[in-house]
């Protein structure tokens, strides 16, 4: 009888958890971390091929730092700075000082586009500013490297 009544209460209290978690709107989806990095190379893939390089990077930064100047005077304020924040969920968090190296409080077009890309600074196993697939799943496992390409510019610095 005790037991009987021990296993019904621990059912109760599984229930009552569960609903918990389902009236708070908690759900396992918002308990895994999404990689922005990740999430967003397949918008600059521009040819969709899975191999990710720097010069599709390239592109698709210039791009957003053409949307984002919106008086064409090859700056972007602070203001128009939020347009990069939207552009991309990589940029969501993105704050103009770590682009701005002058510290002038507005980004050139090279303080935006030359920086280093935090996706090949973490992916590009062998420098050569293609991240492949393997080099992806590679990461997954462990063993990431970061430092700079041997060309002295950083992965994704420069047009190769």
């Amino acid at each position: 009888m005790i037991q009987g009544k021990i296993q019904i209460r621990a059912i109760v209290s599984g229930c009552a958890a569960l609903l918990l978690c389902t009236v708070s709107g908690f759900s396992l989806a918002q308990t895994t971390d999404i990689n922005p990095l990740l999430s967003s190379a397949p918008s600059w893939d521009l040819n969709g091929d899975g191999i990710y390089t720097c010069d599709e990077w390239k592109v698709f930064v210039n791009k957003i730092f053409d949307r984002a100047d919106k008086n064409h005077d090859g700056h972007v304020d602070a203001q128009e700075f939020e347009t990069i924040k939207n552009a991309d969920p990589l940029f969501r968090d993105a704050d103009l000082g770590y682009f701005d190296d002058d510290h002038d409080g507005r980004l050139s077009r090279r303080e935006f586009v030359d920086k280093p890309s935090p996706f090949f600074l973490r992916y590009d196993k062998n420098s050569d500013c293609r991240v492949t697939p393997d080099e992806l799943k590679g990461a997954s496992t462990g063993g990431e490297k970061t430092g700079t390409s041997p060309h002295g510019r950083g992965r994704g610095g420069g047009l190769r």
